[in-house]
């Protein structure tokens, strides 16, 4: 097979040297016109093509892209949203050719050196900001390291990188004016955590919902989105002996937990007590009773992610960017209010 023609081959073709080649083909000063012409004839004849990992190579870039993650690693693997999502960044990267780097943390301290440590090394050219908390100390912590990044939906406090947002609010309302027009009105939710923004959103939107309907949340329990906090907070419901009608749970895994231990105290689902979810995850369609829940998309939400950090990285601005808004998908997990 012949041979990849080199900036070597167009230099000796127009009889200059190397470096010219370089300034003529990257569009620098220094040159003649005529002279510079003579190398992007050269080019053209020899059918030279730059490549972009050279060119990204000699700018000092690291042609990845990072997603530092500071969650138990027994709940990272448990959570679908994650492999969604990353399996989104990896569709937009493996277009272009290049890969994303994750770490595992177990707490926010481990986390930041994380990100100086990235930044030191240059080891990726951005990162995604998955899980914001309310008044995120990665905010300041990456514009002190001149770190691009991305935020899935925009943070609570200031923030100058651009966010890919899903909002919430519409999935949460449809939940709430299906459970009220069903006659429901002690409604329970079962939250993520407190200082995570999109559990406060939820918790938030969830909240609102009901003061349309001259309603309040029949109470309240915080859990970490995992399966066992989904069961143990619903036992610490019952125990309380709050009357309820139906439960809003902040996604599925705490759903799915929190319907089992409703069956183990003698309750049906949803003849006694309705249930609901939030991401619509396979194991939602599977569950029995059906889980009526809210959908994202989160394999879209990472593309997209993806797509938008590529650019801030390459033009050094990226815009905001809305997606399609959470939405209903009701199954058989609620019914009307006994």
């Amino acid at each position: 097979m012949p041979s990849r023609v080199t900036i070597a081959d167009v230099a000796a073709r127009a009889g200059v040297s190397k470096g010219a080649v370089s300034y003529a083909l990257n569009g620098k000063p220094g040159l003649t016109d005529a002279t510079r012409q003579r190398i992007l004839s050269a080019a053209d004849d020899l059918g030279w093509r730059p490549s972009s990992r050279a060119r990204a190579l000699s700018d000092g870039r690291a042609l990845a892209l990072g997603l530092v993650v500071a969650r138990p690693p027994q709940l990272l693997g448990a959570d679908p949203f994650f492999p969604a999502f990353i399996a989104g960044v990896e569709t937009s990267l493996a277009e272009v050719g290049q890969s994303l780097v994750l770490q595992v943390v177990l707490d926010e301290e481990r986390e930041e050196a994380g990100y100086r440590r990235l930044a030191r090394d240059r080891t990726v050219d951005g990162v995604f900001l998955l899980d914001l908390r309310v008044h995120d100390a990665r905010i300041p912590l990456l514009r002190e390291l001149g770190m691009p990044a991305v935020t899935l939906n925009r943070p609570t406090s200031p923030s100058p990188f651009p966010a890919v947002c899903v909002s919430q609010t519409r999935g949460i309302e449809e939940v709430v004016d299906l459970l009220v027009g069903l006659g429901h009105r002690r409604i329970a939710h079962v939250s993520g955590p407190r200082d995570l923004a999109h559990a406060e959103a939820r918790r938030g939107a969830l909240s609102d919902a009901l003061a349309r309907h001259g309603l309040e949340p029949a109470a309240v329990l915080e859990g970490d989105f995992s399966a066992p906090s989904g069961a143990e907070q619903t036992r610490r419901l019952l125990a309380a002996g709050t009357r309820v009608t139906a439960v809003v749970y902040a996604n599925d895994l705490m759903a799915v937990a929190g319907m089992a231990t409703l069956s183990d105290a003698g309750l049906r689902v949803p003849e006694d007590v309705s249930v609901t979810g939030f991401d619509d995850t396979l194991l939602a369609a599977y569950a029995r009773p059906g889980l009526t829940t809210v959908a994202t998309d989160a394999l879209t939400w990472g593309r997209q992610a993806a797509l938008t950090l590529l650019q801030l990285v390459e033009h050094g601005h990226a815009d905001d960017v809305v997606l399609e808004p959470t939405r209903l998908v009701r199954r058989t997990s609620v019914a009307p209010a006994p």
